[in-house]
């Protein structure tokens, strides 16, 4: 059988497969604080999925710690253990320095490390309790994308993803020192959008629902149902679907997308 003629290409059609793949991460470097467990660890997969060598960044639970960052290497994925408190300004500088120094220049900086988040009423609060949640979430973004930023700048490329809370826009009662620090997460957020958008450095939030991990064990179950009913898609979140959202704005494919809240929730804050 005769073969089909060959069609001579246009000199204005791109090569096969010149474009970039517009989700992988392949030769970019992430650092997730608080990555040990929880959402953390699930962002830092979704991540190392996608190609990126992986920071793993815990404070406390050495142990837990280490048995996250053996699943990341017995997957086949490369990365590196860093200890710091994320809210402490000599840790953390001391901390990118050494991801910098074991895995090359972080493009992409996500913000997940969290305190306990204990709902009271504002008559149980002390400031004490206030400031910790400001540290977390207003302090060390702060922190870190100073420490990053120089970099990023040089290169005119970064990423860096806050993760927020669904409560900011529930105005969730009995919670007012989380919700407070997360808006101001929040509008932190959008105005460093603004200020490092000319050197291509993208800053989102993205904003998860209740989604239940390790430290909701405990949580009452007329709670859980409560909640459960509130949410359009008649499922619970899992990690996967925050790490999904936090890959996605890291990659090349979000590259024009900056200042925004990202609800990973169901569709609870929708209207």
């Amino acid at each position: 059988m005769a073969k089909p003629p060959r069609t001579r290409a246009s000199r204005l059609d791109p090569p096969i497969d010149c474009e970039p793949r517009p989700f992988t991460l392949l030769g970019r470097t992430a650092l997730v604080t608080g990555s040990s467990k929880g959402l953390g660890k699930a962002i830092a997969f979704a991540l190392a999925r996608a190609g990126a060598k992986v920071a793993l960044n815990f404070c406390h639970g050495e142990a837990a710690a280490a048995a996250t960052f053996a699943e990341l290497e017995g997957r086949g994925f490369e990365g590196g253990l860093f200890r710091a408190d994320a809210t402490d300004e000599r840790q953390t500088s001391r901390l990118c320095r050494e991801v910098e120094k074991q895995l090359g220049p972080i493009d992409i900086l996500v913000v997940n490390a969290t305190p306990a988040q204990p709902q009271r009423p504002i008559d149980q609060y002390d400031w004490a309790f206030h400031q910790q949640m400001l540290d977390f979430f207003v302090k060390s973004p702060f922190l870190l994308t100073r420490a990053v930023l120089p970099g990023m700048k040089q290169r005119r490329c970064g990423r860096i993803v806050n993760i927020g809370s669904e409560v900011f826009r529930r105005g969730v009662p009995n919670f007012s020192a989380y919700v407070a620090a997360k808006g101001a997460q929040t509008g932190w957020t959008r105005s460093m959008a603004q200020e490092l958008a000319p050197w291509q450095i993208t800053v989102n939030i993205v904003s998860p629902g209740w989604i239940p991990v390790e430290r909701h064990r405990d949580d009452p179950e007329s709670q859980k149902q409560a909640y459960l009913a509130q949410v359009p898609m008649q499922r619970w979140g899992v990690p996967a679907d925050v790490g999904g959202a936090v890959a996605f704005l890291a990659s090349d494919a979000a590259a024009f997308v900056t200042g925004q809240d990202l609800a990973v929730n169901g569709g609870v804050t929708v209207g």
